[in-house]
């Protein structure tokens, strides 16, 4: 009985989000998971601000859902960082990011810049900069698909990508007016 109990308990353990310590992963994996949680970070941030101060109905709707979204996302991105032992913050340094571009990081000023609108001019500002995080989120997740070894690591970019352009075409349609 205890044998069986063990068994079971090492199947379930198998089935929850962190990866084995040997998993098949590399530096692009790796990369995709910490740029992935600085994008979610600054991407939940502005998601907030939007979703408080947009008169636009469907700009809130949109900012509840990636919310919702990026913080399934970065709890799984977590989780496999943790299981490989690896930092959640990617390196800051410029050489580290050569082949793909940088942090694509907002500016505090675009985030202060947001608060200070009002009105048609707060839901244009909310939709470029959201658009404008959803674009650096595409090329990270780019980058996973091309490169990453990790099989649930592309899987999950693939998901993302899927979900981020149909999110980038509802908010050019906002856009477009």
């Amino acid at each position: 009985m205890r044998f069986v109990l063990v068994c079971l308990l090492v199947l379930l353990s198998g089935a929850c989000g962190t990866p084995a310590a040997d998993a098949p992963h590399n530096d692009t994996d790796v990369m995709f998971l910490q740029m992935g949680l600085a994008q979610i970070a600054e991407g939940e941030r502005l998601a907030g601000i939007a979703e408080a101060g947009a008169g636009n109905t469907e700009i809130r709707t949109i900012a509840a859902e990636l919310r919702t979204q990026w913080s399934a996302e970065a709890a799984t991105m977590r989780d496999w960082l943790r299981g490989w032992g690896r930092p959640e913050a990617a390196d800051p340094s410029a050489g580290a990011h050569a082949g793909h571009g940088d942090l694509h990081a907002l500016r505090e000023e675009d985030f202060q810049g947001l608060s200070g609108h009002r009105g048609a001019d707060f839901d244009r500002a909310a939709v470029a900069l959201l658009l404008g995080n959803l674009h650096n989120g595409m090329e990270t997740i780019r980058m996973e698909v091309a490169g990453g070894s990790y099989p649930r690591a592309v899987d999950l970019a693939e998901r993302m990508r899927a979900a981020r352009q149909k999110q980038i075409q509802r908010l050019l349609a906002l856009a477009a007016g």
